[in-house]
Parts: structure tokens; C-alpha cells; sequence
């Protein structure tokens, strides 16, 4: 059995009856653990009460047949033993973490649970009773962490996905330094019940793939309120899909700990933003780093040591764990509520520095360390590896974590892409563009990357317009002010006529299916869910809004017209769109200016 295979490799093997569920259980027997990326093996038993409920079913039913995928070992997994790292808080999962549940449901398959800096404490992946888990790239170099054999298991292709956790970058930190993908979802929108919890009030479950599509079709499977959640939301149905500003910032104070060749990273990354189109604008970085201090100096970290002593005494942990949670000591309720209300106010200020801006691009690291060099001084080269991902769940953002470039020491360096709360599409959207333009290889193989499908999800509506509507149109305005982003430039199917409506102000174009029809120009637009009805209302007679056949077979909601208002129309089909139709109609020393154009409608 082939690894480094993505979950269409394994879709399409299983399909092609290269493989059947029966060989997992000698694939997960011949795993090594030389690097500790794994706390437990899924044992043949384990494996055969999960394959024996998929009996009957195949690719065809289950969009997870088969799949193989590991579990950080502070997510509960039924008849697997959940450690946290720390032998002393041990104990038998009875049913799984919901996520876990959901996965599972649709045909995915745990191998196995992965090591971890222990209680989730730590962006190294060294602190644990298991061993420190080694890069995927080179042994003697630390793996990331928390969620480090999570990410290991993925880079060096035992399984397409794994689940992590994140609270301060551990779902990040780690695929930055594996050359993987880092999905760290808006808060909330995973259930996180079945998670023994580092800091509850941030946890959220995270998601590691060799690619941003593996990542999205795992995060639509995982979304979803659950009522048994404290801290579970519900997404809004009102939020953009795609980038839509064109500005792309980044910190105006940079850190690199005297590490050329991550500095070297990062301006490639800034020039590869460039060539996707996005301006590149610096902004102040203090009340970012401001924030990113307060997780591990302030009265924050009283959260932590409140979850770890729930489970077993401090006294039994990892000493450097211990020594973290014990600051707890030095702060008191007061202190708890001042360090809330700095939180709040440098969220928003963080929001607002955000709010002309796609997204916040960083690296996802400053440095990288040996692991002897993080086991001589464990604090501070920890607490440099959050520079730039400690103040992410604080101020309630979304973050996707990219590969971005091999350095000249062979080592993977990654960059970060931030943004608002449930801007996780519109990420993932950008995503596929960024992970094609880097042209690397995915993880430790030798693969490329190219989109295998579109990131869609259920919170959006597309819809074909094709006159006023379209854009530098006078009514384009009524979809970018609610959150429309254009997703492509296209046509119709062969099948429609174009007409020029009569007795109508402004003027206006007519949509008709026809057997002896053509195909007309269109632009399909992403709109959020909730803002769909508004742009109905807005549609005057004899127009409409129905389904509308694009030329490469789909169907999607467009402008159409009554009948009636046909009778005395003119056919323009010959011109091939709306916008053709107007410039034709220009004198020629103003032709091709469609902005100018103010009398158009849909």
C-alpha cells in the first residue's frame, strides 16, 4: 500500500479495488513510532470494530470510506485511552469526542492517537512523558507543537488527515514546520466536547492535511452547533466567501530571532502575495504582540492550571508544565477580571486594525530549534514559536497555516493567513490559490499540489447576473455592500436568448431559455445566505430570480424574465452579453468605459 496519498488517493484506491478495509489492518501494523509521533496504535481489535460497521457500504455512500486518520490524544476516541501526555490522568474513552463521532460517521477510520506537548502546554512538541516527537524533515529538529505527532503523521503520509487542537498556534505551529496544512477554525464552529480542555474559553479543535481541500471536506463533516457545548456557535449566514479587498497586510514589526533564512521565507512569501494580485501594506504590530503576552503572563494562565488540576495533581506533571501552571498563584480574581478587559478592549482594536484587509498574513513562526536547544532553555524557545499565533484565539479570528517555501537547510518554513471570526471559506478559498502558486511538494513527498475540488459550503447562494448587476456596473453595489464576492467570469449554456426590454427605466436586459439559443455572458456571484432575500426584493417585474444552466452544465440561481414582457423585446443574443450590447451603443470615443454607464439594470 502507497502512502502520501490524499483522501482522493484513497477514494479512488479503494474505488479501483487497489485496496479493501481489510489491508488497514496490515498497513496500521507495519507504523514505526522512532519518531514518538504516536502515544497508541490502533490494535487489529480496534480496527475491526470499526471496519465491521461499514460492511455494506463504499465510496459511493460514505464521503470518508475507509479513511485513515489520527486523533490527538486529548480527543476522546471510544475504546482508545486518553492520556493528555501524562500517564497519571489516563483513562478509557467510553464514546467519542463528537467531532471524532461525526468523522467516524462518515466512513472515516482512527489508526491510531498522537503524542503531544502534555495538557495541550507548549508550541514544541517536546514536553512529553512519550518522547519529543522529530520533524518530519530532519530528526534532530523539534516538530512543533502541541499537536506535533498529529502533524508528523500527516507530513510523512501515514494518514491525509489528523486532528489537532489549537488554544495558542499548536494546530499551526506544527504544519508550519512539517509542510502541511493548518486549518484552525473560527471558535465554536467545531464542537469541542470530548476535548480535555487547556484553556476552555479558546480551545478549538483543529485540522492537519497535505492539502487545503483535504482540510475543507474533513472541516464540513466536523462543523456544526452542538447543544452540549458551553462554548459552541452557530455560523452566520451573512458572511463573505472569498477575498474581495485586494490588501493583504502584514506586521510592521517583524521578528525573526536572528534567523536569516526564515526572514528569507517571509519576503518570498510577501513577493509571492504580490503576483496573486494583493497589495502588501504593513501595519503596526504592538497591541498584537500585546495580546499574544498576555497568554502565558497575565492571569490567563490560571485557566490552564484550573484544567490540569481537574485531571491529576501539578505535582505529577512535566516539570516544565508545572512550572507554567504554578504562575497561577501569583494572581487572584481581580487580577482574572482586569486581564478580561484588556482582552476585550485589544480584540477590538485588533479587529479594527483588520477591517481593511483580506487577511493578516505572518509566518507562522519566526524560528525554528534543534530539540537539544529547546530542552537547554524550554521557556523561552517555546514562547518564541507563538510570536506570531498567540493572540489568534484571543481576539476571536480565523487562521489557515500554509506551506510556503523549503529553506536552503532543506527545513519547511510556513506562513499564516488571518482574519475576522467565520472568514474560514474565504481562507480556504485563497488557500487553493496559494498552495498552487508555491508549486512545493506536499508534506515529505514528492507530490505537487493541484485543486481537486471547489471549497464550497452551505452558507451561500450563487447567482448568475448579466446586466447592471455585473461588475462596474451601477448596481454591482447591491451585492458587494452584502458580502457578494465574484467567483468566475463565464457563460450560459447554449440554450438562451438575450433580449433589450421596452418601456423600462432604467433600461434593462431578459433572459429566456430557447432550444435555438446561444450562450450569454454572465458573471456568477457568492452570496451569503442570509442576504440572498434582500437582493429578491430588489427585483423589479417582469424580472426574476430562477434557475439559470452555466456552460459547464451547472445550475445556479439567475435573472430570468416573464414572457410577457418579451412580446415587444429586441433580440441581442447576437451580441453575446449585456455589457457588448451597451458598448455598442456608445459613441465610439467612449466605448469600452461600462463604468461610466449609469442606466442599466439588471
Amino acid at each position: 500500500m502507497n502512502t502520501l496519498w490524499t483522501i482522493q488517493d484513497w477514494q479512488n484506491a479503494y474505488q479501483q479495488q487497489q485496496i479493501q478495509l481489510q489491508d488497514l489492518i496490515s498497513y496500521v501494523a507495519s507504523f514505526n513510532n522512532d519518531d514518538h509521533a504516536w502515544i497508541s496504535i490502533a490494535t487489529e481489535q480496534q480496527l475491526q470494530t470499526q471496519i465491521d460497521t461499514l460492511k455494506g457500504k463504499s465510496v459511493a455512500d460514505l464521503p470518508l470510506y475507509g479513511i485513515p486518520f489520527a486523533v490527538k490524544d486529548n480527543i476522546d476516541v471510544a475504546g482508545f485511552y486518553t492520556t493528555a501526555a501524562c500517564k497519571e490522568a489516563t483513562y478509557l474513552a467510553s464514546q467519542d469526542a463528537t467531532v471524532v463521532a461525526k468523522l467516524k460517521a462518515a466512513g472515516a477510520i482512527v489508526v491510531g492517537k498522537t503524542n503531544l506537548d502534555q495538557f495541550a502546554t507548549g508550541l514544541v512538541g517536546v514536553r512529553s512523558p512519550y518522547g519529543a516527537v522529530k520533524n518530519s524533515f530532519h530528526p534532530d529538529y523539534i516538530s512543533g507543537g502541541s499537536s506535533s505527532g498529529s502533524s508528523v503523521a500527516v507530513a510523512n503520509g501515514l494518514v491525509p488527515f489528523s486532528l489537532g487542537t489549537d488554544t495558542a498556534g499548536s494546530g499551526r505551529v506544527p504544519a508550519g514546520h512539517n509542510n502541511i496544512v493548518g486549518l484552525k477554525p473560527t471558535k465554536g464552529w467545531f464542537s469541542t466536547s470530548g476535548l480535555i480542555p487547556a484553556c476552555r474559553t479558546i480551545d478549538v479543535i483543529s485540522i492537519f492535511a497535505l492539502t487545503v481541500d483535504d482540510a475543507w471536506q474533513v472541516a464540513q463533516i466536523m462543523q456544526g452547533y452542538d447543544e452540549n457545548d458551553d462554548y459552541s456557535r452557530l455560523h452566520p449566514q451573512n458572511v463573505p466567501t472569498q477575498f474581495s479587498k485586494g490588501k493583504i497586510a502584514i506586521p510592521a514589526q517583524l521578528e525573526f530571532y536572528a534567523d536569516a533564512e526564515s526572514e528569507k521565507a517571509f519576503e518570498l512569501a510577501i513577493a509571492r502575495a504580490k503576483q496573486l494580485g494583493y497589495a502588501v501594506e504593513a501595519i503596526d504590530f504592538s497591541i498584537f504582540n500585546q495580546l499574544a503576552l498576555a497568554l502565558y503572563n497575565k492571569a490567563w494562565v490560571a485557566e490552564r492550571c484550573s484544567a490540569v488540576e481537574k485531571m491529576v495533581s501539578r505535582e505529577v506533571t512535566h516539570p516544565v508544565i508545572h512550572q507554567i501552571i504554578s504562575q497561577a498563584d501569583n494572581f487572584n480574581a481581580v487580577d482574572m477580571m482586569q486581564a478580561e478587559y484588556e482582552r476585550a478592549q485589544l480584540a477590538r482594536q485588533i479587529n479594527l486594525a483588520l477591517a481593511d484587509f483580506d487577511a493578516l498574513m505572518v509566518p507562522t513562526a519566526p524560528t525554528i530549534y534543534k530539540i537539544a536547544d529547546v530542552e537547554a532553555d524550554p521557556l523561552v524557545k517555546n514562547s518564541r514559536m507563538g510570536a506570531y499565533t498567540n493572540f489568534v484565539n484571543f481576539a476571536d479570528l480565523s487562521a489557515l497555516a500554509l506551506p510556503n517555501s523549503i529553506r536552503a537547510d532543506g527545513l519547511p518554513s510556513g506562513v499564516t493567513f488571518i482574519a475576522p471570526a467565520w472568514m474560514d471559506q474565504a481562507l480556504a478559498n485563497f488557500a487553493q490559490r496559494w498552495q498552487q502558486a508555491t508549486a512545493l511538494t506536499m508534506g515529505t513527498s514528492q507530490k505537487t499540489y493541484a485543486p481537486t475540488m471547489p471549497i464550497q459550503s452551505q452558507h451561500s447562494v450563487k447567482l448568475a447576473v448579466l446586466g447592471a448587476h455585473l461588475t462596474g456596473m451601477p448596481l454591482n453595489f447591491q451585492l458587494t455592500t452584502r458580502g457578494a464576492t465574484l467567483l468566475q467570469t463565464t457563460q450560459t449554456a447554449a440554450s438562451y436568448k438575450l433580449y433589450a426590454l421596452k418601456n423600462t427605466t432604467p433600461p434593462k436586459p431578459g433572459l429566456q431559455y430557447s432550444s435555438t439559443g446561444q450562450k450569454i455572458a454572465v458573471e456568477v456571484w457568492d452570496i451569503p445566505f442570509a442576504n440572498f432575500g434582500q437582493i429578491i426584493a430588489e427585483v423589479p417585474a417582469p424580472l426574476g430570480i430562477g434557475n439559470v444552466q452555466l456552460a459547464d452544465g451547472r445550475w445556479v440561481k439567475g435573472f430570468i424574465c416573464e414572457g410577457y414582457a418579451l412580446e415587444d423585446a429586441t433580440d441581442i443574443s447576437h451580441f453575446g452579453g449585456w455589457r457588448d450590447f451597451i458598448q455598442s451603443k456608445q459613441p465610439s470615443n467612449t466605448r469600452f468605459k461600462c463604468n461610466c454607464i449609469g442606466e442599466i439594470a439588471p
